[in-house]
């Protein structure tokens, strides 16, 4: 799944739109590598975020095309956030 598909669909970030806007600035890294908003996630990846003053890390558990908003928690679990 692309990687900007995936924050919005997990909730992460709300809109596709403002997920590939920070995807393709940099600021965000798959296992470790700059990602752009086409990269690809797959189970098991950590992904690191960085917002203005926060960075969020989180390690993908599954990868669904569409969730429920009660759901989208299970894509993902938090190992970090430091502001």
């Amino acid at each position: 799944m692309r990687l900007d598909k995936f924050l919005k669909v997990s909730r992460i970030i709300k809109r596709r739109s403002v997920a590939k806007d920070i995807a393709d600035q940099g600021r965000v890294t798959v296992n470790g590598k700059v990602a752009k908003s086409s990269s690809k996630v797959a189970i098991g990846d950590e992904i690191v975020i960085n917002f203005g003053n926060k960075t969020l890390t989180v390690k993908v558990n599954d990868i669904k095309d569409t969730t429920k908003k009660n759901e989208s928690q299970d894509l993902y679990t938090v190992v970090s956030e430091e502001y």
